[in-house]
């Protein structure tokens, strides 16, 4: 009997939920058992709400049974700060509604953990966000006959990475939770897509847990409620994605670019003005879509076999070429030091509005530093 390839191991992974249904699902509109989705769109902010409820559900897309609420706000990388305010506001009313949804009390005591290395900007957006988050445990501790009503009792580290401290990041935070004994911990740490356009422009809320180091491929001691022993949020930004996704998206991107060209040469439109031929005006390259696309036949005319091949089959064997000869490299932009500290303050805001129900979007500037 012929053995059929395993390429398994060079599938092309991602860290976000909302990826792993649409890589499970041929169509976005299928329905996956044990699972339920909705999504919707409002002022450039898409909310996409997923419950993974069965164990065959879980397995279906490779992620862990929980909630997962996912914004993707592809204008970020355009610095709109009006945006960016309005971003920080509905992501602070979907984390307090996701609290709720979760049981947690408006009196319980958070400890917020910021993954990753402060050395590496692309991995930083957790100690970012633990610097700008309003902590007020130890006023709770000292003085807190000196505290109003409306905040709740939160402490925030920044533990740093395994390379740094040779200690793993669940047991220093084990040891904390230990002995400050919080209510509930809210995780954040970069993440890897297996799509650019979500780059820098997603954050990602689930109650499943997280995996320090996974967006980079590394191992390590996860962070769930079963290993620390209470609720574990984990709160993640891509920000980087590996080079097998960068070589199928330029494939994509090429395919709809010969594709669009085909079809505005079958179907010429009317001059609006005079223009050289061939000449385009640059930037002025409109967003190509699965209508551009080549049909099947024509995609096996100009890529041969490869054209055969389904999206995550061509995906696979980018990832099986490049792996092995330690070309599959990590990416991130290079306007990656703005969006990171951009986004590490939309989710400072939010959380701090979002915990302490005396701050709102009005006076968190404020509290944000």
């Amino acid at each position: 009997m012929d053995k059929q390839l395993d390429l398994s191991v060079y599938a092309v992974r991602t860290d976000l939920a909302l990826e792993a249904r649409e890589m499970a699902s041929r169509e976005r509109s299928e329905e996956i058992p044990g699972v339920r989705f909705h999504s919707e769109e409002e002022n450039g902010i898409t909310v996409s709400k997923m419950v993974i409820e069965t164990m065959e559900g879980a397995e279906r897309i490779g992620k862990m049974p929980g909630r997962y609420v996912t914004l993707e706000v592809p204008g970020l990388r355009n610095q709109d700060s009006e945006l960016q305010d309005r971003v920080a506001t509905r992501f602070a009313r979907e984390f307090h509604a996701f609290l709720k949804d979760i049981g947690i009390q408006e009196g319980d005591s958070a400890l917020i953990v910021g993954l990753g290395n402060w050395n590496v900007t692309p991995d930083a957006v957790g100690p970012m966000v633990v610097e700008n988050v309003l902590v007020t445990r130890h006023l709770f501790e000292l003085m807190p006959e000196q505290v109003e009503e409306g905040y709740r009792s939160v402490s925030a580290v920044s533990p740093g990475v395994l390379g740094i401290t040779g200690i793993e990041t669940s047991e220093i935070v084990y040891g904390i939770i230990e002995k400050t004994r919080p209510d509930f911990v809210i995780a954040i740490d970069a993440l890897a897509s297996r799509a650019l356009e979500r780059v820098n422009t997603t954050v990602q809320i689930s109650d499943a847990g997280i995996s320090p180091g996974s967006g980079v491929g590394n191992k390590r001691k996860p962070l769930t409620k079963e290993t620390l022993g209470i609720p574990v949020i984990a709160v993640g930004v891509p920000t980087v994605v590996d080079a097998a996704t960068i070589v199928h998206d330029a494939i994509t991107y090429i395919l709809a670019h010969l594709g669009r060209q085909v079809k505005e040469a079958k179907n010429p439109k009317p001059a609006g003005r005079l223009v050289p031929g061939g000449f385009t005006f640059p930037g002025k390259v409109e967003r190509y879509t699965e209508e551009d696309m080549p049909n099947e036949a024509e995609q096996k005319a100009i890529l041969g076999m490869i054209g055969e091949l389904a999206e995550e089959e061509k995906r696979q064997l980018i990832h099986e070429v490049l792996a092995p000869l330690g070309h599959n490299l990590i990416v991130t932009p290079k306007e990656v030091d703005d969006y990171v500290e951009d986004i590490a303050n939309i989710i400072a805001s939010g959380l701090n509005a979002a915990l302490h129900g005396a701050i709102d979007m009005e006076n968190v500037s404020a509290y944000t530093h």
